[in-house]
């Protein structure tokens, strides 16, 4: 039987780059997003590429209410999902704590924090039936270490961190297996949408040295989800060569 994945913020970056990696291995995918115009583009592409069978979902996983109505309606053929990928999240604004705006802190906890716990909930019904359940979290060396300017981003995917251990904690009776991918500097949308359209700024944080690509992510999403069903991958940090730490590049 094949198996059904669900990839938030699926309408660009890693989540994109998931969907095309898992529809090239003949999963049956439920890809989800604010976008609703680039998940229809990106779900007429893996049909035509890989003759897969793609659901859209259109909400925001920040509101709850949204993310339970667009689970409940799913059609029962497509509630039997195996894997979720908790892709969705930003960073908006970079600079010291006490210039902060709180607008920038409640877009990044609510997406980064509140989406995965409200898409996770809502989803785990589901998970529970499914004989090889897992979710796969996207988190950030911003979890692992704090970066001048990170204050409030960082916070929130250190929260990422401890709700994956959690998780894994709180589901091992049911069998469901949860990881973490923890990403240094990849190449996507984050600056742009960090720097809000600023794309000067945007390219300046990718230049002098080779960034991660969301492919690279892809992959390594794969990689986890494709073990053998007794092994778990609880952590993986992955970095581009020219990164040594949350905060030390070596650029040309």
């Amino acid at each position: 039987m094949e198996k059904t994945v669900l990839i938030t913020g699926a309408t660009a970056g890693f989540g994109e780059a998931c969907a095309r990696t898992f529809a090239k291995e003949n999963w049956r995918l439920i890809i989800t997003g604010r976008r609703g115009d680039r998940l229809t583009k990106l779900q007429n592409e893996l049909e035509a590429l890989y003759q897969s069978e793609v659901h859209c979902l259109n909400f925001d996983v920040r509101n709850e209410k949204e993310v339970n109505n667009a689970i409940e309606q799913l059609q029962p053929e497509w509630k039997n999902i195996d894997v979720l990928i908790n892709n969705a999240g930003l960073a908006v604004g970079k600079g010291a704590f006490d210039e902060g705006l709180s607008d920038d802190w409640n877009r990044m906890i609510d997406t980064n924090v509140k989406g995965l716990m409200y898409v996770t909930k809502a989803l785990l019904p589901y998970l529970k039936n499914s004989s090889a359940a897992h979710i796969v979290n996207i988190g950030s060396i911003a979890g692992k270490e704090v970066y001048p300017g990170g204050n409030v981003y960082c916070a929130s995917k250190h929260a990422v961190d401890a709700l994956t251990k959690a998780m894994r904690i709180d589901l091992l009776p049911y069998g469901i297996k949860v990881s973490q991918i923890a990403p240094g500097a990849a190449e996507t949308e984050f600056s742009l949408v960090r720097f809000k359209g600023d794309e000067e700024k945007a390219k300046s944080v990718y230049q002098g040295f080779e960034a991660l690509k969301a492919e690279d992510i892809a992959e390594t999403v794969w990689f986890v989800v494709s073990r053998p069903d007794h092994v778990c991958l609880n952590d993986i940090i992955i970095m581009p060569k020219a990164q040594a730490n949350s905060s030390t590049l070596l650029k040309k």
